[in-house]
């Protein structure tokens, strides 16, 4: 009658409707069209139409600042990366045009960085330019497959002391390669030990002038990237010395924020002194091919020697690279955007397609593979940019410098392009941090230590996967290895019974451990399995409690399931156990404690009133 009465106050349930895959195609159709996806994609869609004259005045100075950095950064960077130096500046203004655009952060200066450069210097094998502009390519085929799939998740298993492994391992081996030019030694080798062994072997052949004119670069770099913190007198009372404190703090600023391109054209001046004196004491960039990089698809086949490689060789040597460059270039580029977020969201995936756009699109152009430079972005962010429209600017000016002054570039010293490299590295090295790592939690320094002690003394990118591997193992130990604490405790109806507690999910690698630590733990009393900290469960999980249902009724002891949540049951129930007890309340719970209690008096009886005949 109940059930009837029921049935009858609440009508019956709607059959579900029929699912069809056409209603979500359009549905997702429809979203991809919508205004909020298209200003989400094209971010300069939002800022354009509310683009003011004063915005454009803080957009020129910063991206002219930000281009006087970039200039004799990029002619260095190509050295690091085994490139003639004309490359850098190929890297340097086409994905600053694109950013604009695609970008989502007006901080991020996108061109040639030392990590990629050293990692495509790794890659190359010597083999040329073409090998370089195809990694950009199919790198920025990664970053934007990886956009459109949303797998910015993948950047989440780069831990924090990987990255400050690799990071501080990086920077050292870039200022390695870097000594041989301060000593003005030549020989041939990038790694970190081929390049401590030729300077040993080569050490006789240091040129004194380059070696004196280096380390007097670097001093003077270090200096000026203090002289913006020089404070100017005291407060001013009039308006007068107010106003000339703030212009000769803002030109302080100025020539610490240009220190590189001021020390390079002043080495370079020094040069062409000496050269017009018939004298030679540095050793020089020499030439860099004059004018603008013509746009044509990227190469799918080089010949180098007497080989021809096709674009499948031509993959097949960069390797790795393909898939490591794009990943620690999307790692870069979202720490730097989130560096100066000042709180704000950073959207990864449109970052992984905008990098991925820039790549593909400055491929066309010559360029080595490009990201964005946390320097360059501090001198951004410090020139009081106001949206990524500072990249036009910044390109602009390096257009100009390859169409007009490439002939000047010939009196660069390479040591004055080395010591701009080696003080602008040597700021990535993050040795600091393993102090705070080791206070926080020791094991951590692990993954730290192996991925830096991989990174220099194999490749980059075999350090920090190896760096990762011992991080996953960290995790999957953990997950094999949940804590379960016992405790024992008496119902209301006085039943003795120990409680299990299990922290975590139940996966696969820890079945069998926690199968045998409740055999151990239960003693002889019932069992209640509270599992109201296990939120997911797999298949071999359920078969393993499977089993230790079937060991608890062997044993004749009571094993129930507490607190467990529907989803788990279903699991559990999926492989079919003799007897899955479980309830979800006290109540339930004291009663079932209490039955069993009753059964087990009854078992007594019968087996005492058996002895007795």
């Amino acid at each position: 009658m109940l059930r009837q009465k029921a049935h009858s106050q609440y009508p019956p349930f709607p059959p579900p409707a029929r699912h069809d895959w056409r209603d979500d195609v359009v549905k997702r159709l429809r979203a991809c069209c919508s205004k909020k996806t298209l200003l989400r994609r094209l971010p300069i869609l939002s800022w354009l139409p509310k683009y003011s004259v004063r915005n454009g005045l803080a957009d020129v100075i910063a991206g002219i600042t930000v281009g006087l950095t970039v200039i004799p950064q990029a002619i260095a960077y190509a050295g690091v990366a085994g490139l003639p130096p004309q490359y850098g500046l190929y890297s340097s203004f086409m994905a600053c045009f694109v950013y604009t655009v695609f970008g989502s952060v007006k901080d991020s200066a996108i061109g040639p960085t030392a990590i990629a450069a050293i990692l495509t210097r790794e890659n190359l094998h010597g083999l040329g330019p073409e090998f370089a502009v195809l990694l950009a390519f199919l790198s920025g085929c990664v970053e934007l497959i990886m956009g459109i799939l949303q797998l910015g998740f993948l950047i989440d298993f780069i831990s924090g002391p990987v990255s400050v492994g690799f990071t501080s391992a990086a920077a050292i081996i870039i200022a390695t390669t870097q000594v041989k030019d301060i000593l003005g030694l030549s020989f041939p080798g990038g790694k970190f030990l081929q390049v401590w062994t030729g300077m040993y072997q080569h050490i006789g052949e240091t040129r004194l002038w380059d070696t004196v004119l280096g380390v007097s670069c670097i001093v003077v770099l270090l200096l000026l990237r203090k002289v913006k913190d020089i404070k100017i007198g005291k407060e001013a009372e009039s308006n007068k010395e107010s106003r000339v404190r703030s212009f000769v703090s803002q030109a302080l600023w100025f020539l610490s924020t240009t220190r590189n391109i001021f020390v390079v054209l002043v080495c370079a001046a020094l040069a062409y002194y000496f050269d017009t004196l018939n004298q030679q004491p540095f050793v020089l960039t020499g030439e860099v091919k004059a004018g603008l990089p013509q746009i044509s698809p990227p190469p799918f086949s080089a010949t180098v020697g007497n080989h021809t490689y096709t674009f499948t060789e031509m993959s097949s040597t960069l390797g790795s690279a393909i898939f490591v460059v794009p990943l620690l270039s999307i790692l870069e580029n979202i720490a730097l955007a989130k560096v100066f977020s000042e709180g704000k969201y950073v959207d990864a995936t449109q970052e992984m397609v905008a990098l991925g756009v820039c790549n593909v699109l400055a491929s066309f152009v010559e360029s080595m593979p490009v990201s964005g430079a946390l320097s360059r972005g501090a001198v951004n962010h410090a020139s009081g940019v106001a949206t990524p429209a500072g990249g036009l600017y910044t390109g602009a000016l390096v257009l100009l410098a390859l169409q007009y002054f490439t002939p000047y570039f010939y009196y660069i010293p390479k040591a004055s392009l080395a010591a701009v490299i080696i003080a602008a590295v040597v700021f990535m090295m993050e040795l600091h941090v393993f102090k705070p790592i080791w206070r926080t939690k020791k094991v951590d320094i692990i993954p730290a230590v192996v991925t830096f002690t991989a990174c220099l003394v194999t490749r980059l990118e075999l350090g920090i996967v190896l760096g990762i591997a011992v991080n996953l193992l960290f995790l999957l130990y953990a997950s094999a290895r949940p804590a379960v604490r016992v405790t024992t405790a008496v119902s209301e109806g006085g039943v003795r019974y120990a409680v299990a507690t299990i922290d975590r999910a139940l996966a696969f690698p820890a079945a069998e451990f926690v199968r045998r630590a409740l055999r151990k733990a239960a003693g002889d009393a019932p069992l209640v399995l509270d599992a109201h900290h296990v939120q997911a469960a797999d298949f071999t999980a359920a078969k393993g409690i499977a089993q230790l249902i079937e060991d608890f009724h062997a044993r004749g002891q009571p094993l129930i399931f507490y607190n467990v949540k529907p989803s788990i049951a279903e699991v559990f129930r999926g492989v079919r156990p003799r007897q899955f007890v479980h309830c979800s309340c006290r109540a339930e719970l004291e009663r079932l404690l209490l039955e069993t209690q009753r059964r087990s008096d009854v078992h007594d009886r019968v087996m005492t009133s058996q002895n007795t005949l």
